[in-house]
């Protein structure tokens, strides 16, 4: 009987036990050196960022398309005019034409040589512009006897165009490289100079006043203060000063070169090369707009301190 009872208490003991779980799995260990927090962190974060790319797409491509709309419709419209008869095809073809004969130029070679030759002597004035330009408007705009000794000068070449000099250029300093560069110096001193001049005079009294308060040497209070507020109004300057700097060569390269935009232009013009000359022009609204977004990017990194205004 016992030995039924234990049977039986056995039997039931085996059925009645709980099955055996599996092994648990185990993950894969990560790479020596990495915790595994900051990999999923990693990883989170990188899923984020993509998440608001996406997210940000469909915005990014609506702006896009608004801004190059009017450009779009301009070209289409420079396209049909001349066929349509609209405007007479031998003076302005279309711009499919003037497009293939700017890919002939750059084919050939003829379009970088000119453009090189352009952008050498337009950063090479450009350049030396601005490092005499800002100096001087720094000093001009901080210090008042300054202001004052140099101020009527100022008013008389501020306000005397620098094509108008160009013929005192050419017969100073001759028809080459020189007075190329140094029409080009002229003409981007002016915006550069006038607008750190408002720039330092406009600056926050207030916070000169803090400055003062904290003893601030005068190296220190231009860097801290008169610099970093000056920014936005001298770039202004800065920007203006790159749009003349290829206006001005052009012109000035229209007068014995023998290479540059300018002389491309003008030669084109002579030979009746008219897609030709229509090539040069394009090439020359193309780079004014690359420098002056440049000149933006740099304004943005310089002027990252500032807080955007609400609203």
């Amino acid at each position: 009987m016992n030995t039924a009872t234990s049977a039986g208490t056995s039997t039931s003991t085996s059925t009645t036990r709980a099955p055996a779980l599996p092994a648990p799995v185990r993950s894969p260990e990560p790479p020596p050196g990495v915790p595994p927090r900051s990999r999923s962190r990693s990883r989170s974060r990188s899923t984020a960022g993509l998440r608001r790319a996406v997210g940000r797409l469909p915005s990014l491509l609506l702006k896009g398309a608004t801004k190059s709309a009017a450009v779009v419709a301009l070209l289409l419209l420079w396209e049909v005019a001349p066929r349509l008869g609209l405007v007479d095809r031998t003076f302005l073809p279309p711009f499919s034409e003037v497009a293939g004969a700017w890919w002939e130029l750059a084919a050939d070679g003829q379009l970088a040589d000119h453009t090189g030759a352009s952008l050498a002597r337009s950063f090479s004035g450009f350049g030396l512009a601005v490092a005499v330009a800002v100096p001087l408007g720094l000093l001009i705009g901080w210090y008042r006897p300054v202001a004052d000794l140099l101020g009527p000068l100022l008013e008389v070449f501020r306000n005397t165009a620098a094509l108008a000099l160009l013929p005192v250029f050419v017969l100073l300093l001759g028809i080459g490289e020189t007075s190329k560069i140094s029409i080009v110096v002229y003409a981007c001193t002016w915006p550069v100079l006038l607008n750190t001049i408002s720039a330092v005079r406009n600056v926050d009294p207030t916070l000169l006043r803090l400055a003062r308060s904290m003893d601030l040497s005068a190296p220190r209070l231009f860097q801290k203060v008169i610099l970093p507020s000056s920014v936005p109004v001298m770039f202004t300057g800065i920007r203006l000063a790159g749009a003349a700097s290829i206006l001005v060569l052009v012109a000035a390269e229209m007068i014995g070169a023998k290479a540059g935009l300018g002389y491309l232009i003008n030669s084109s013009q002579y030979n009746f090369a008219i897609p030709q000359m229509y090539a040069g022009i394009l090439t020359i609204s193309a780079i004014g707009v690359a420098f002056n977004q440049v000149l933006v990017t740099v304004e943005r990194r310089l002027s990252s301190w500032r807080v955007p205004a609400a609203g």
